[in-house]
């Protein structure tokens, strides 16, 4: 039996890397992104290949047009074959700035990386999707992008990230109509508050929202926990859904009296 590939970005740490070491768990090959090199991942993909999956590391930023050409010709040259896409690299501002002072160089930095990258990515995935799913009826294939609670919740000191995300969830609903010809569904997931680098700087005002109710569930999201619902859409259980959002947010997005 042909093993499934996917192609996670930003999976070298953090969300990413729950999301890879699920995707392992059901059996899928790996192709591996992010920005540094190679031999500072080894571990990282040392320990992908203990669930028995063959993985490749590809480097780069999906900023780069160069390099996610690259990326997907790497894929196609070693394994042949990609079932399924997980967008999901992003970055944060580097500095958190309010919506009346924000620079227009935050903006295309955060825009060009977290929508533009994926968008093209997406594109360019989509087109190989649609000719192996001619090519053989039965293939399976699915693009999942990683967004955040953020496309919806109105943060005023990191708009360029808000507008970001919510550029990806109109891309997610776009690429979802215009693929479902070819029987090949898109999805979104919508993580909330999740413990990762990211969100080191603001951990001692997160744990204090949370302890005053911030999320219904009281607690933190962990990388884990995207990673099990990436896992469990990918696996082909949602099969007469497409363009939906699965929300992994404790229930913050709860409206609630």
């Amino acid at each position: 039996m042909v093993k499934r590939v996917a192609f996670v970005t930003g999976s070298s740490r953090g969300i990413g890397l729950g999301i890879a070491e699920h995707l392992a768990r059901k059996g899928f090959d790996l192709a591996i992104n992010g920005v540094r090199d190679e031999s500072s991942v080894g571990a990282v993909l040392d320990q992908l290949r203990q669930f028995g999956t063959e993985v490749i590391y590809c480097q780069g930023s999906i900023a780069d047009a160069d390099a996610r050409a690259g990326m997907v010709d790497r894929i196609r040259t070693h394994f042949g074959q990609l079932n399924l896409l997980v967008n999901n690299a992003g970055i944060a501002p580097s500095v958190r700035a309010d919506v009346l002072e924000a620079t227009e160089a935050s903006f295309d930095q955060v825009l060009n990386i977290n929508l533009k990258g994926a968008y093209f990515l997406t594109q360019t995935v989509a087109n190989w999707l649609i000719a192996q799913k001619k090519a053989t009826a039965d293939f399976q294939a699915s693009i999942i992008t990683v967004s955040s609670v953020s496309a919806t919740v109105a943060s005023v000191n990191r708009g360029d990230y808000c507008i970001s995300k919510a550029g990806l969830s109109m891309a997610t609903q776009l690429f979802a109509v215009r693929l479902g010809e070819f029987g090949i569904p898109v999805y979104e997931v919508r993580p909330g508050i999740i413990k990762t680098d990211m969100t080191a700087g603001v951990a001692e005002r997160y744990d204090t929202l949370i302890a005053g109710g911030l999320t219904v569930q009281p607690r933190w999201g962990l990388p884990d926990d995207v990673g099990r619902a990436v896992a469990a859409i990918a696996d082909g259980g949602f099969p007469y859904s497409t363009g939906q959002v699965f929300m992994v947010d404790g229930g913050l997005t709860l409206a609630r009296l």
